[in-house]
């Protein structure tokens, strides 16, 4: 008996369970040991089928868009994966190449193929290629959202409001505990594999940019909950009144975490849950129902990294205002760089360059000054996604697409008109300092 809701649970193919030699849990999203409806599948099912359990993770020589900064980062939590893994008695492969092709390798000798779901469409591709080609079951386990999606909403949410209905009422259906436990059958395989504990090597083989380098900020589930706990002590009491302020860092940090599935929503709604009060709501409403937002704009829009993805009448307002006059127009090297006359925009990008974050208010100002500083707003959301998810730990993300959009008009409402902008809202310098003042040097700085 599985103890995962069925909502969760996805077939990706009709294939039945065959006699393999084990269950093979192909893990790509979910990057963790504990609290992974997945894994915890992937047990039961092992379980029941009297068969040890492999874990195994393929590791892209070139994913898109990612650097040395992420993949260090990344390695670094799933060396804590496998040591974990091994403790609970399940076996655990990593091998270099594409992830699809080495898990369809895996499953040739499995009884079934369970895998966590990705939101992207090159996740999903993955997937839907290992479902077509597996001579096995193969199924997808949701575990990196609290409802799960088409639960949620079966079309694309025009806004938070929209999402928030549907998802309130659920609320108790899902966020339960995960009860966890060791396979009956421990496993015992020599499958070649990598070590995850050789970082300087298993980077070696990568083909990426070794530009943006790796950040002291500490990666993998341990780190994930220090931070939580943390945040539930420090930052939670002052969160409705400071979360926007980028002079005061009391945001939680938990989004690279849950960008590589090393820690679990659930997880932290619940912790955040038992502190209650209006400023666990206020939490809750940014991880659950604008997270949630985020992934229903990606599954739902194929256009969700293209400008043809914006709502229209933002994308009309925005072509109307073209010609009006910029005060300056700076190439893609001089705002990576961070060389505009403005020094709340350069600190922002700075700190996302050094740092790998960048606090969420300031996010939405940096983005906005994209439009101003750019010809067309085709080139400020090409860039924004550029920079962001080039340099930030929980880039190339479903927040990232939806977090850029937002700043172009997506899940937002038309305003007064002005120039440049039309009817999307603005943000600007004058505003900011109004608000904030001069944060150039602190924006430099997190917990």
């Amino acid at each position: 008996m599985t103890r995962i809701e069925p909502e969760r649970i996805h077939p990706l193919n009709s294939q039945p369970l065959t006699s393999g030699q084990y269950v093979l849990y192909w893990m790509q999203a979910s990057q963790r040991a504990f609290w992974n409806p997945a894994l915890e599948f992937a047990v039961d099912l092992a379980d029941e089928q009297r068969l040890p359990l492999l874990v195994c993770f393929g590791l892209t020589p070139h994913y898109p868009e990612a650097t040395l900064r992420h993949y260090a980062w990344m390695l670094e939590g799933l060396r804590e994966t496998a040591q974990a893994l091994q403790e609970r008695g399940i076996g655990f492969v990593l091998q270099l190449g594409h992830p699809p092709d080495l898990a369809l390798d895996l499953a040739r000798n499995a009884a079934a193929v369970v895998t966590d779901r990705g939101y992207l469409r090159h996740q999903r591709a993955w997937r839907h290629s290992l479902a077509e080609r597996a001579p096995c079951l193969v199924v997808e386990v949701e575990g990196d959202c609290v409802v799960p999606i088409e639960i949620a909403y079966t079309r694309p949410a025009v806004s938070a409001a929209v999402l928030r209905r549907r998802i309130q009422p659920m609320l108790s259906r899902f966020l339960k505990p995960l009860q966890e436990r060791a396979p009956r059958i421990r496993a015992n395989f020599s499958k070649p594999t990598l070590d995850p504990t050789d970082t300087e090597r298993l980077l070696s083989l990568l083909e990426v940019d070794q530009t943006v380098k790796p950040v002291s900020f500490p990666a993998g589930t341990s780190a994930a909950r220090q931070r939580l706990q943390r945040f539930l002590e420090k930052s939670l009491p002052r969160y409705s009144d400071l979360r926007s302020d980028p002079r005061h860092d009391v945001t939680s940090g938990l989004s690279p975490y849950l960008h590589f599935g090393q820690i679990s929503p659930v997880e932290i709604a619940l912790e955040v849950s038992r502190v209650g009060g209006p400023e666990a709501d206020a939490f809750l409403e940014e991880l659950i129902v604008r997270r949630e937002l985020a992934l229903n704009f990606v599954w739902y829009n194929p256009d969700y990294d293209r400008w043809e993805g914006l709502p229209r009448w933002a994308r009309e307002t925005l072509q109307a205002h073209v010609a009006d006059p910029r005060p300056a127009i700076y190439t893609l090297e001089e705002l990576e760089s961070a060389r505009t006359d403005d020094p709340i925009w350069n600190a922002a990008q700075s700190a996302l360059a050094q740092t790998g974050r960048m606090h969420n208010y300031l996010r939405m100002y940096w983005g906005k000054r994209l439009l101003v500083w750019t010809a067309r707003p085709e080139e400020a959301l090409r860039i924004g996604l550029y920079l962001n998810n080039k340099y930030a730990l929980d880039g190339r993300d479903p927040n990232s697409y939806a977090g850029v959009g937002w700043c172009l008009g997506l899940h937002d409402r038309p305003f007064p008109e002005r120039l440049i902008f039309g009817k999307v809202r603005a943000m600007t310098p004058e505003g900011f300092q109004r608000k904030y003042g001069t944060v150039e040097q602190r924006v430099l700085h997190f917990d």
